[in-house]
């Protein structure tokens, strides 16, 4: 028997600048949070052995700046088909792979997502490995839900550490027909090479505010506002 497959197989890779359209601030902005923070000092396991307290108010500021942001239309045309491939509108599959710790994308209605960097939204205890939802302060003495632990951290990749949920990215890759990438520098590895690794199977589109520096590996490069070109992109799609 034959296994029946989608006709369209998408993984879509966003960075910070579908967020930056929600009015989240980013980090690598020339007036984004690295130009008041040091990132050894917040972003990697060294800041965070060194000064808890420090990591953790930063982190709690960033969870705090969510609740003032909503979902834009990049957030929901993406949203719109995966919809669309459940309502059977379109025969595909979609997978969001997001370098963005908000949650931005299910709060879209977005369902099929994995957060290679961490969630902002959740905290990870050092001692007993659970990962639970956070929406408030945490703080160095705060105790795990689970373990009753003083050792929760942010749940987020630290510089030094390796991205989350790799295996599931990697066999999606390889399975792809097509890659689309949403407001990412491309800069950031392993995230940045995943072009070349899909360019012999699956039609490659970068969707981002500027053009490229440099000669780019992608068939097609969208270039305009995450919030105008995404969406206009799905109905492209939809009406194929």
């Amino acid at each position: 028997m034959t296994q029946h497959h989608p006709a369209d197989r998408i993984v879509v890779l966003t960075g910070a600048g579908i967020s930056r359209e929600s009015g989240l601030e980013t980090f690598r902005d020339a007036d984004g949070l690295w130009s008041r923070h040091n990132i050894a000092d917040v972003c990697t396991p060294e800041g965070f052995r060194r000064d808890p307290m420090l990591v953790d108010r930063f982190y709690n500021g960033r969870r705090a700046e969510l609740a003032g942001v909503q979902p834009n239309a990049a957030h929901l045309a993406l949203a719109e088909l995966e919809r669309a491939a459940h309502d059977g509108r379109w025969n595909g599959e979609l997978l969001i792979v997001t370098q963005n710790i908000d949650d931005l994308h299910e709060r879209a209605g977005s369902h099929n997502v994995l957060h290679m960097h961490g969630e902002l939204r959740r905290v990870r205890c050092t001692s007993c490995g659970a990962t639970p939802e956070w929406l408030g302060d945490c703080l160095p003495d705060t105790p795990c839900p689970a373990c009753h632990r003083p050792t929760l951290r942010p749940d987020v990749v630290w510089f030094g550490e390796v991205p989350l949920h790799m295996d599931r990215i990697e066999t999606a890759l390889a399975g792809c027909d097509r890659f689309v990438t949403i407001g990412t520098s491309g800069t950031v590895y392993p995230a940045a090479g995943f072009v070349a690794q899909v360019r012999d199977h699956a039609e490659t589109v970068d969707i981002n505010l500027d053009p490229p520096q440099v000669p780019t590996l992608f068939d097609r490069t969208l270039i305009g506002p995450a919030t105008r070109m995404v969406p206009q992109w799905v109905i492209e799609l939809l009406g194929a």
